[in-house]
Protein backbone atom coordinates (compact mmCIF):
# COMPACT_ATOMS: atom_id res chain seq x y z
CA UNK A 1 0.00 0.00 0.00
CA UNK A 2 2.80 2.66 0.64
CA UNK A 3 4.68 1.49 -2.49
CA UNK A 4 0.87 2.05 -4.35
CA UNK A 5 1.30 5.87 -2.30
CA UNK A 6 4.51 6.74 -3.22
CA UNK A 7 3.75 6.17 -7.10
CA UNK A 8 0.75 8.26 -6.92
CA UNK A 9 2.70 10.81 -5.11
CA UNK A 10 5.24 10.93 -7.46
CA UNK A 11 2.85 11.03 -10.40
CA UNK A 12 1.24 14.14 -8.75
CA UNK A 13 4.67 16.13 -8.75
CA UNK A 14 5.45 15.20 -12.19
CA UNK A 15 2.35 16.39 -13.35
CA UNK A 16 2.46 19.28 -11.74
CA UNK A 17 5.72 20.70 -12.85
CA UNK A 18 4.90 21.86 -16.42
CA UNK A 19 2.44 24.36 -14.63
CA UNK A 20 4.65 25.74 -12.55
CA UNK A 21 7.34 25.81 -15.72
CA UNK A 22 4.31 27.60 -17.28
CA UNK A 23 3.55 30.28 -14.87
CA UNK A 24 7.09 31.21 -13.87
CA UNK A 25 7.85 31.77 -17.98
CA UNK A 26 4.46 33.89 -18.11
CA UNK A 27 5.64 35.88 -15.47
CA UNK A 28 9.39 36.59 -16.70
CA UNK A 29 7.48 37.32 -20.15
CA UNK A 30 5.11 40.14 -18.37
CA UNK A 31 8.07 41.92 -16.95
CA UNK A 32 10.17 42.11 -20.38
CA UNK A 33 6.65 43.12 -21.74
CA UNK A 34 6.29 46.55 -19.90
CA UNK A 35 6.08 49.19 -22.06
CA UNK A 36 9.42 50.95 -22.78
CA UNK A 37 9.96 54.16 -24.02
CA UNK A 38 11.46 54.63 -27.67
CA UNK A 39 14.02 57.19 -28.11
CA UNK A 40 14.87 59.15 -31.54
CA UNK A 41 18.28 60.45 -32.08
CA UNK A 42 19.25 64.12 -32.46
CA UNK A 43 16.69 67.12 -31.74
CA UNK A 44 13.12 66.90 -31.61
CA UNK A 45 11.22 69.80 -32.84
CA UNK A 46 7.94 70.51 -30.68
CA UNK A 47 6.13 71.07 -34.05
CA UNK A 48 5.92 67.21 -34.87
CA UNK A 49 4.63 64.48 -32.92
CA UNK A 50 6.95 61.29 -31.92
CA UNK A 51 5.11 58.05 -29.72
CA UNK A 52 6.39 56.82 -26.46
CA UNK A 53 5.47 54.26 -24.27
CA UNK A 54 4.63 51.41 -26.86
CA UNK A 55 5.98 47.86 -26.17
CA UNK A 56 8.25 46.07 -28.00
CA UNK A 57 7.11 45.81 -31.53
CA UNK A 58 9.27 42.24 -31.78
CA UNK A 59 7.03 40.94 -28.83
CA UNK A 60 3.77 41.16 -30.11
CA UNK A 61 2.07 39.41 -33.14
CA UNK A 62 2.58 40.62 -36.56
CA UNK A 63 -1.09 41.16 -37.42
CA UNK A 64 -1.65 43.09 -33.75
CA UNK A 65 1.05 45.47 -34.90
CA UNK A 66 -0.45 45.78 -38.30
CA UNK A 67 -3.73 46.35 -37.11
CA UNK A 68 -2.98 49.12 -34.70
CA UNK A 69 -0.42 50.77 -37.05
CA UNK A 70 -2.57 51.09 -39.99
CA UNK A 71 -5.87 52.26 -37.71
CA UNK A 72 -3.48 55.25 -36.34
CA UNK A 73 -1.69 56.04 -39.76
CA UNK A 74 -4.30 56.17 -42.46
CA UNK A 75 -5.83 59.22 -41.45
CA UNK A 76 -2.60 60.85 -41.09
CA UNK A 77 -2.31 60.59 -44.63
CA UNK A 78 -4.03 62.24 -47.58
CA UNK A 79 -4.88 62.47 -51.49
CA UNK A 80 -3.22 65.00 -53.20
CA UNK A 81 -4.17 66.45 -56.77
CA UNK A 82 -3.23 68.53 -58.96
CA UNK A 83 -4.13 70.63 -62.15
CA UNK A 84 -0.96 71.67 -64.65
CA UNK A 85 -0.70 74.63 -66.59
CA UNK A 86 1.67 74.83 -69.43
CA UNK A 87 2.34 78.06 -71.34
CA UNK A 88 4.08 78.73 -74.28
CA UNK A 89 4.50 82.10 -76.47
CA UNK A 90 4.19 82.49 -79.75
CA UNK A 91 5.72 85.32 -81.42
CA UNK A 92 4.67 87.59 -83.94
CA UNK A 93 7.61 88.67 -86.17
CA UNK A 94 5.88 90.89 -88.52
CA UNK A 95 3.84 92.67 -85.72
CA UNK A 96 7.56 93.04 -83.88
CA UNK A 97 8.59 95.00 -86.61
CA UNK A 98 6.68 97.75 -86.50
CA UNK A 99 5.85 97.82 -82.80
CA UNK A 100 8.47 96.43 -81.02
CA UNK A 101 9.99 93.09 -79.59
CA UNK A 102 7.13 91.23 -78.05
CA UNK A 103 4.42 93.00 -79.01
CA UNK A 104 1.56 90.94 -80.97
CA UNK A 105 2.49 87.90 -79.19
CA UNK A 106 -0.07 85.33 -78.40
CA UNK A 107 0.00 83.04 -75.51
CA UNK A 108 -1.10 79.15 -75.82
CA UNK A 109 -1.80 76.89 -72.33
CA UNK A 110 -1.50 73.33 -72.23
CA UNK A 111 -3.89 71.76 -69.15
CA UNK A 112 -2.79 68.54 -67.46
CA UNK A 113 -3.19 66.66 -63.78
CA UNK A 114 -1.63 64.36 -61.41
CA UNK A 115 -2.23 62.72 -58.20
CA UNK A 116 0.02 61.37 -55.34
CA UNK A 117 -0.08 61.08 -51.64
CA UNK A 118 1.15 63.50 -48.92
CA UNK A 119 1.58 62.05 -45.05
CA UNK A 120 0.04 64.99 -42.44
CA UNK A 121 2.87 65.94 -40.09
CA UNK A 122 1.50 69.02 -37.73
CA UNK A 123 -2.17 69.56 -36.72
CA UNK A 124 -2.70 72.60 -38.15
CA UNK A 125 -1.92 71.46 -41.57
CA UNK A 126 1.68 71.36 -42.89
CA UNK A 127 2.45 68.15 -45.00
CA UNK A 128 4.75 66.48 -46.52
CA UNK A 129 4.91 65.25 -49.73
CA UNK A 130 7.13 64.38 -53.03
CA UNK A 131 8.40 67.06 -55.02
CA UNK A 132 7.61 65.41 -57.67
CA UNK A 133 4.14 65.35 -57.19
CA UNK A 134 3.48 68.84 -56.67
CA UNK A 135 6.10 69.77 -59.43
CA UNK A 136 4.64 72.13 -62.26
CA UNK A 137 1.40 72.33 -60.57
CA UNK A 138 -0.49 75.45 -60.28
CA UNK A 139 -3.31 73.89 -58.67
CA UNK A 140 -3.19 71.69 -55.28
CA UNK A 141 -6.19 69.82 -53.70
CA UNK A 142 -5.47 67.54 -50.68
CA UNK A 143 -8.60 65.13 -49.92
CA UNK A 144 -8.50 63.89 -46.20
CA UNK A 145 -9.18 59.99 -45.48
CA UNK A 146 -12.93 61.42 -44.70
CA UNK A 147 -13.00 63.37 -47.71
CA UNK A 148 -13.01 66.48 -46.86
CA UNK A 149 -11.36 68.76 -49.30
CA UNK A 150 -9.20 71.30 -49.14
CA UNK A 151 -6.91 74.00 -51.43
CA UNK A 152 -3.05 73.67 -50.20
CA UNK A 153 -0.18 75.76 -51.56
CA UNK A 154 3.37 75.35 -51.68
CA UNK A 155 5.59 76.00 -48.83
CA UNK A 156 8.78 74.60 -50.49
CA UNK A 157 10.30 71.98 -52.31
CA UNK A 158 13.68 70.40 -52.54
CA UNK A 159 14.13 68.43 -55.86
CA UNK A 160 17.39 67.28 -54.46
CA UNK A 161 15.90 64.75 -52.08
CA UNK A 162 12.32 65.01 -53.77
CA UNK A 163 10.82 66.21 -50.80
CA UNK A 164 8.46 69.18 -50.88
CA UNK A 165 6.24 71.00 -47.78
CA UNK A 166 2.50 71.91 -48.58
CA UNK A 167 0.03 73.43 -46.33
CA UNK A 168 -4.07 73.65 -46.19
CA UNK A 169 -5.97 75.69 -43.61
CA UNK A 170 -7.00 73.25 -41.11
CA UNK A 171 -6.92 72.58 -37.29
CA UNK A 172 -7.34 69.52 -34.99
CA UNK A 173 -5.71 67.06 -38.05
CA UNK A 174 -4.15 63.97 -36.85
CA UNK A 175 -0.15 64.24 -37.54
CA UNK A 176 1.91 60.53 -37.89
CA UNK A 177 4.60 60.43 -35.17
CA UNK A 178 7.57 60.81 -36.38
CA UNK A 179 10.15 57.41 -35.55
CA UNK A 180 14.19 57.08 -36.19
CA UNK A 181 15.22 55.82 -39.60
CA UNK A 182 18.39 55.05 -37.78
CA UNK A 183 16.62 52.06 -35.83
CA UNK A 184 14.87 50.24 -38.62
CA UNK A 185 16.55 46.93 -39.34
CA UNK A 186 16.79 44.63 -42.21
CA UNK A 187 13.67 42.16 -42.21
CA UNK A 188 11.68 44.42 -40.11
CA UNK A 189 8.22 44.72 -41.06
CA UNK A 190 6.85 47.80 -42.16
CA UNK A 191 3.98 49.14 -43.45
CA UNK A 192 3.34 51.49 -46.79
CA UNK A 193 0.68 53.87 -46.69
CA UNK A 194 -0.94 55.85 -49.68
CA UNK A 195 -3.74 56.17 -51.87
CA UNK A 196 -2.69 54.26 -55.21
CA UNK A 197 -5.39 54.42 -58.61
CA UNK A 198 -6.76 56.85 -56.77
CA UNK A 199 -8.24 55.05 -53.91
CA UNK A 200 -8.58 56.34 -50.24
CA UNK A 201 -5.86 55.09 -48.02
CA UNK A 202 -4.79 51.57 -48.47
CA UNK A 203 -2.55 49.97 -46.51
CA UNK A 204 0.23 47.08 -47.67
CA UNK A 205 2.92 45.62 -45.65
CA UNK A 206 6.55 43.94 -46.59
CA UNK A 207 9.98 44.26 -44.98
CA UNK A 208 13.02 46.32 -44.97
CA UNK A 209 15.29 44.95 -47.76
CA UNK A 210 17.93 47.63 -48.01
CA UNK A 211 18.94 50.46 -46.32
CA UNK A 212 21.08 53.58 -48.12
CA UNK A 213 20.44 52.32 -51.64
CA UNK A 214 21.08 54.97 -54.51
CA UNK A 215 19.34 54.30 -57.49
CA UNK A 216 20.37 57.64 -59.42
CA UNK A 217 16.57 58.38 -59.76
CA UNK A 218 17.10 61.88 -58.75
CA UNK A 219 19.91 62.40 -60.85
CA UNK A 220 18.11 61.17 -63.49
CA UNK A 221 14.40 63.60 -62.88
CA UNK A 222 16.75 66.89 -62.14
CA UNK A 223 18.61 69.07 -63.92
CA UNK A 224 22.72 69.28 -63.93
CA UNK A 225 23.33 71.97 -61.00
CA UNK A 226 21.19 70.04 -58.62
CA UNK A 227 22.76 67.47 -56.06
CA UNK A 228 20.66 64.82 -55.74
CA UNK A 229 20.89 63.11 -52.13
CA UNK A 230 19.86 59.37 -52.35
CA UNK A 231 20.23 57.37 -49.50
CA UNK A 232 16.23 55.39 -49.86
CA UNK A 233 15.31 52.18 -47.67
CA UNK A 234 14.48 49.50 -50.11
CA UNK A 235 11.38 47.60 -49.11
CA UNK A 236 8.93 44.76 -50.86
CA UNK A 237 6.00 46.32 -49.29
CA UNK A 238 3.85 46.98 -52.16
CA UNK A 239 3.73 50.36 -53.92
CA UNK A 240 2.12 51.31 -56.98
CA UNK A 241 1.30 54.84 -58.75
CA UNK A 242 -0.48 57.12 -56.33
CA UNK A 243 1.72 56.11 -53.09
CA UNK A 244 4.27 58.40 -53.79
CA UNK A 245 4.49 60.96 -51.09
CA UNK A 246 3.00 58.61 -48.98
CA UNK A 247 4.72 57.21 -45.36
CA UNK A 248 5.98 54.41 -44.56
CA UNK A 249 5.47 53.62 -41.20
CA UNK A 250 7.10 50.76 -38.65
CA UNK A 251 4.34 48.50 -36.88
CA UNK A 252 4.13 51.32 -33.69
CA UNK A 253 2.32 53.40 -36.10
CA UNK A 254 5.70 55.97 -36.25
CA UNK A 255 7.03 57.51 -39.64
CA UNK A 256 10.38 55.98 -40.83
CA UNK A 257 9.76 57.05 -44.55
CA UNK A 258 7.93 58.70 -47.73
CA UNK A 259 7.46 56.41 -50.16
CA UNK A 260 9.45 57.78 -53.43
CA UNK A 261 9.66 55.65 -56.18
CA UNK A 262 9.10 52.03 -57.47
CA UNK A 263 11.58 49.81 -59.70
CA UNK A 264 9.62 48.49 -62.13
CA UNK A 265 9.43 47.78 -65.95
CA UNK A 266 5.86 48.53 -66.18
CA UNK A 267 4.99 51.28 -64.11
CA UNK A 268 3.42 49.29 -61.59
CA UNK A 269 4.84 47.33 -57.83
CA UNK A 270 7.04 44.56 -59.20
CA UNK A 271 8.50 43.75 -55.77
CA UNK A 272 11.18 46.92 -55.00
CA UNK A 273 10.24 50.32 -53.71
CA UNK A 274 11.74 53.10 -52.05
CA UNK A 275 11.40 55.19 -49.39
CA UNK A 276 13.07 58.87 -47.99
CA UNK A 277 14.34 57.99 -44.66
CA UNK A 278 12.32 60.38 -42.19
CA UNK A 279 15.92 61.27 -40.37
CA UNK A 280 16.30 63.50 -43.77
CA UNK A 281 13.12 64.50 -44.45
CA UNK A 282 12.77 65.44 -41.14
CA UNK A 283 15.61 67.89 -41.45
CA UNK A 284 14.50 69.13 -44.86
CA UNK A 285 10.47 69.48 -44.22
CA UNK A 286 11.92 71.61 -40.95
CA UNK A 287 14.16 73.97 -43.26
CA UNK A 288 10.97 74.27 -45.80
CA UNK A 289 8.69 75.56 -42.69
CA UNK A 290 11.17 78.02 -41.21
CA UNK A 291 13.28 79.23 -44.03
CA UNK A 292 11.66 78.15 -47.73
CA UNK A 293 14.79 77.00 -48.66
CA UNK A 294 16.89 74.10 -47.38
CA UNK A 295 19.68 75.56 -45.88
CA UNK A 296 22.23 72.55 -46.99
CA UNK A 297 25.75 72.11 -45.40
CA UNK A 298 28.47 70.38 -48.08
CA UNK A 299 32.16 68.96 -47.47
CA UNK A 300 33.78 70.22 -49.89
CA UNK A 301 34.53 66.81 -51.71
CA UNK A 302 34.29 64.70 -54.70
CA UNK A 303 33.84 60.87 -53.12
CA UNK A 304 33.57 57.71 -54.61
CA UNK A 305 32.28 54.14 -53.37
CA UNK A 306 34.98 51.80 -52.37
CA UNK A 307 35.30 48.67 -54.56
CA UNK A 308 37.50 45.64 -54.74
CA UNK A 309 38.86 47.64 -58.05
CA UNK A 310 39.25 51.32 -56.44
CA UNK A 311 40.88 48.89 -53.61
CA UNK A 312 43.48 47.16 -55.35
CA UNK A 313 44.18 50.43 -57.69
CA UNK A 314 44.67 52.63 -54.92
CA UNK A 315 46.34 50.22 -51.99
CA UNK A 316 43.66 50.78 -49.80
CA UNK A 317 43.60 48.65 -46.48
CA UNK A 318 40.26 47.42 -46.93
CA UNK A 319 36.68 48.16 -47.99
CA UNK A 320 35.34 50.09 -45.43
CA UNK A 321 34.54 54.05 -45.68
CA UNK A 322 34.05 56.14 -48.87
CA UNK A 323 37.06 57.18 -50.99
CA UNK A 324 37.87 61.04 -51.30
CA UNK A 325 38.33 61.37 -55.01
CA UNK A 326 39.14 65.37 -55.44
CA UNK A 327 38.41 68.68 -52.58
CA UNK A 328 36.88 72.11 -53.31
CA UNK A 329 39.59 74.58 -52.66
CA UNK A 330 38.61 76.45 -49.87
CA UNK A 331 35.94 74.16 -48.91
CA UNK A 332 35.13 72.68 -45.05
CA UNK A 333 37.15 69.37 -46.32
CA UNK A 334 40.13 71.92 -47.18
CA UNK A 335 40.26 74.06 -44.57
CA UNK A 336 39.69 71.15 -41.92
CA UNK A 337 43.12 69.62 -43.89
CA UNK A 338 41.55 66.34 -45.42
CA UNK A 339 43.04 65.36 -48.62
CA UNK A 340 42.83 63.32 -51.48
CA UNK A 341 43.21 60.09 -51.29
CA UNK A 342 41.83 60.08 -48.07
CA UNK A 343 39.12 57.46 -47.00
CA UNK A 344 35.56 58.59 -44.88
CA UNK A 345 34.97 56.55 -42.17
CA UNK A 346 32.80 58.32 -40.13
CA UNK A 347 30.53 61.10 -39.71
CA UNK A 348 30.17 61.76 -36.46
CA UNK A 349 29.47 58.56 -34.12
CA UNK A 350 28.29 57.50 -37.95
CA UNK A 351 30.10 54.67 -39.91
CA UNK A 352 29.71 55.49 -43.10
CA UNK A 353 30.18 52.53 -46.39
CA UNK A 354 28.75 54.26 -49.51
CA UNK A 355 28.26 57.62 -51.06
CA UNK A 356 24.42 57.34 -49.73
CA UNK A 357 24.94 56.67 -46.35
CA UNK A 358 27.08 59.88 -46.24
CA UNK A 359 25.12 62.06 -48.28
CA UNK A 360 22.44 61.54 -46.15
CA UNK A 361 24.42 62.19 -42.69
CA UNK A 362 26.11 65.56 -43.90
CA UNK A 363 22.56 65.97 -45.48
CA UNK A 364 20.84 66.07 -42.16
CA UNK A 365 22.77 69.58 -41.33
CA UNK A 366 23.31 72.37 -41.90
CA UNK A 367 25.93 75.60 -42.87
CA UNK A 368 27.43 76.63 -39.50
CA UNK A 369 27.63 73.16 -38.02
CA UNK A 370 30.39 71.12 -36.49
CA UNK A 371 30.78 67.89 -37.52
CA UNK A 372 33.81 65.48 -36.46
CA UNK A 373 35.50 63.49 -39.38
CA UNK A 374 37.32 60.33 -39.09
CA UNK A 375 39.63 59.46 -42.29
CA UNK A 376 42.35 57.18 -43.06
CA UNK A 377 44.88 59.14 -44.68
CA UNK A 378 46.90 57.40 -47.62
CA UNK A 379 49.06 56.03 -44.99
CA UNK A 380 46.73 53.82 -43.26
CA UNK A 381 46.75 56.05 -40.53
CA UNK A 382 43.12 56.91 -38.87
CA UNK A 383 42.66 60.71 -37.52
CA UNK A 384 39.70 62.85 -37.02
CA UNK A 385 39.08 66.90 -37.83
CA UNK A 386 36.81 68.94 -36.81
CA UNK A 387 35.09 71.01 -39.94
CA UNK A 388 32.56 73.50 -40.18
CA UNK A 389 29.96 73.05 -42.79
CA UNK A 390 29.61 75.59 -45.38
CA UNK A 391 26.76 75.97 -48.24
CA UNK A 392 27.39 76.09 -51.57
CA UNK A 393 28.67 79.67 -51.86
CA UNK A 394 31.14 78.89 -49.23
CA UNK A 395 29.59 80.79 -45.97
CA UNK A 396 28.59 79.26 -42.62
CA UNK A 397 25.66 81.47 -41.89
CA UNK A 398 21.63 80.61 -42.71
CA UNK A 399 20.00 82.45 -45.33
CA UNK A 400 17.33 84.82 -43.85
CA UNK A 401 13.93 84.64 -44.59
CA UNK A 402 14.36 87.78 -45.53
CA UNK A 403 17.07 87.67 -47.62
CA UNK A 404 15.63 84.70 -49.71
CA UNK A 405 12.26 87.42 -50.06
CA UNK A 406 15.00 89.45 -51.97
CA UNK A 407 15.80 86.97 -54.70
CA UNK A 408 12.71 84.71 -55.18
CA UNK A 409 9.66 85.50 -57.34
CA UNK A 410 6.92 83.90 -59.09
CA UNK A 411 8.62 80.68 -58.03
CA UNK A 412 12.03 81.93 -59.25
CA UNK A 413 15.44 82.27 -57.49
CA UNK A 414 17.55 85.03 -58.87
CA UNK A 415 21.11 86.21 -58.60
CA UNK A 416 23.12 88.95 -59.65
CA UNK A 417 26.01 88.41 -62.47
CA UNK A 418 29.66 88.65 -61.19
CA UNK A 419 31.88 91.29 -63.43
CA UNK A 420 33.34 87.83 -65.07
CA UNK A 421 30.46 86.69 -66.22
CA UNK A 422 29.36 89.93 -67.61
CA UNK A 423 32.67 90.32 -69.40
CA UNK A 424 32.22 86.79 -71.38
CA UNK A 425 28.45 87.92 -72.19
CA UNK A 426 29.28 91.58 -73.08
CA UNK A 427 26.71 93.13 -70.97
CA UNK A 428 26.67 95.16 -67.97
CA UNK A 429 23.57 94.31 -66.37
CA UNK A 430 21.42 91.68 -65.51
CA UNK A 431 20.27 88.98 -63.29
CA UNK A 432 20.38 85.39 -63.31
CA UNK A 433 17.74 82.30 -62.56
CA UNK A 434 19.85 79.69 -60.67
CA UNK A 435 16.40 77.61 -59.19
CA UNK A 436 12.82 76.85 -60.67
CA UNK A 437 9.58 76.30 -58.48
CA UNK A 438 6.25 75.63 -59.52
CA UNK A 439 5.39 79.01 -60.86
CA UNK A 440 4.68 81.81 -63.74
CA UNK A 441 7.94 81.81 -64.89
CA UNK A 442 8.50 77.77 -64.94
CA UNK A 443 5.50 77.55 -66.86
CA UNK A 444 6.10 79.62 -69.63
CA UNK A 445 9.22 77.43 -70.39
CA UNK A 446 12.10 79.52 -68.72
CA UNK A 447 15.08 77.96 -67.38
CA UNK A 448 17.71 77.80 -64.84
CA UNK A 449 20.93 79.45 -66.16
CA UNK A 450 18.94 81.91 -68.17
CA UNK A 451 19.44 85.56 -67.73
CA UNK A 452 17.02 88.47 -67.21
CA UNK A 453 18.63 91.94 -68.74
CA UNK A 454 15.05 93.91 -68.92
CA UNK A 455 12.13 94.15 -68.08
CA UNK A 456 9.07 95.88 -69.53
CA UNK A 457 12.03 98.03 -71.80
CA UNK A 458 13.48 98.74 -68.02
CA UNK A 459 16.93 97.68 -67.47
CA UNK A 460 17.59 95.04 -64.82
CA UNK A 461 20.17 95.91 -62.55
CA UNK A 462 19.52 94.08 -59.53
CA UNK A 463 18.26 90.81 -58.18
CA UNK A 464 15.63 93.27 -55.66
CA UNK A 465 14.96 95.20 -58.39
CA UNK A 466 13.17 92.62 -60.53
CA UNK A 467 12.00 90.43 -57.78
CA UNK A 468 9.78 93.47 -56.37
CA UNK A 469 8.63 94.57 -60.26
CA UNK A 470 7.97 90.77 -60.51
CA UNK A 471 5.78 90.58 -57.28
CA UNK A 472 4.07 94.21 -57.77
CA UNK A 473 2.80 93.96 -61.30
CA UNK A 474 -0.74 93.45 -62.02
CA UNK A 475 -1.06 93.56 -66.25
CA UNK A 476 1.16 92.31 -68.80
CA UNK A 477 5.09 91.80 -68.81
CA UNK A 478 7.67 91.54 -71.25
CA UNK A 479 10.96 89.94 -70.36
CA UNK A 480 14.37 90.25 -72.43
CA UNK A 481 16.27 87.35 -71.72
CA UNK A 482 19.36 85.71 -72.84
CA UNK A 483 19.95 81.90 -73.18
CA UNK A 484 22.98 80.04 -71.59
CA UNK A 485 24.70 80.27 -75.36
CA UNK A 486 24.05 83.84 -75.13
CA UNK A 487 21.31 84.15 -77.66
CA UNK A 488 18.94 86.94 -77.16
CA UNK A 489 15.21 86.48 -76.57
CA UNK A 490 11.65 87.73 -75.38
CA UNK A 491 9.58 86.26 -73.18
CA UNK A 492 6.12 88.20 -72.20
CA UNK A 493 3.37 87.11 -70.51
CA UNK A 494 0.07 88.47 -68.67
CA UNK A 495 -0.77 88.19 -64.86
Amino acid sequence: MKQELKHVGLGLIGGMLPFVLFFAISSTDATNNSPQQDTVVGQQDARFAYKTGFPNAADALPQENFIAASESTVNSVVHVTTKVVKTTFQRDPFYEFFHGPGAGGQEFKQYGQGAGSGVIVTSDGYIVTNNHVIEDASEIEVILNDNRKYKAKVIGTDPSTDIAVIKIDATSLQPVPLGNSDDIHIGEWVLAVGNPFNLTSTVTAGIVSAKARNINLLNDRNRQDIVPIESFIQTDAAVNPGNSGGALVNVNGELVGINTAIASRTGSYAGYSFAVPVNLVQKVMADLMDYGIVQRGYLGVSIADVTQELKEDKKLKDLKGVYVAGISENGSADKAGIKEGDVILKIGSKEVNSVASLQEEVGRRRPGDRVSVTIRNAKGYEDVKEMVLRNKDGDTKLVSKVEISKNVALGATFKELSSKEKEELGITSGVKITALNAGKLKSIGLQPGMIITKMNNEVITSAEQLTSKLNSAKNGVLLEVLTESGRKDYVGFGL
